[in-house]
């Protein structure tokens, strides 16, 4: 078992991530490369290409007046491992995440509340990313 975890562990450092595009995929990035440790080198022997969409932002409660009060953010991202080597295709998948906020009248707490989800939602999706991928590779031994 310990073996097992150690060449796991080994194939996890051994991923380059591709950039992703936009401030939300370059945290997305580094929230990825946290995880597994890598430095993230071109030459590794897998590769991974993420998009990263836009928020979507649903409007989850309503004032009298019409005002929104409460509100969801949700991210998308879709994402394929790649053997760096012969470029077969290990694993192709998506993943969402959402985060549910207060939306106030103040206009700085309101972006402050947005931008906290926003953050908290990506921190969502790395660790779904980071499963799957952990999982696809563990089960190639």
């Amino acid at each position: 078992m310990y073996d097992a975890d150690r060449n796991l562990q080994t194939r996890l450092q051994d991923i380059y991530i591709a950039p992703i595009s936009g401030t939300n995929g370059i945290d997305l990035r580094n929230a990825l490369r946290a995880a597994w440790g890598t430095d993230n080198s071109v030459s590794a022997g897998y590769t991974l290409h993420v998009r990263l969409h836009n928020p979507e932002t649903i409007f989850k409660a309503l004032q009298i007046t019409g005002d929104a009060t409460w509100q969801e953010i949700r991210m998308t991202a879709s994402y394929e491992l790649r053997n760096t080597e012969t470029g077969e295709i290990i694993l192709t998948a998506f993943d969402t995440a959402s985060e549910s906020y207060t939306f106030v009248a103040d206009l700085v707490a309101a972006q402050a509340s947005y931008n906290n989800a926003v953050q908290n939602a990506i921190q969502v999706l790395a660790r779904k990313i980071e499963t799957r991928v952990n999982a696809r590779l563990a089960s190639r031994d």
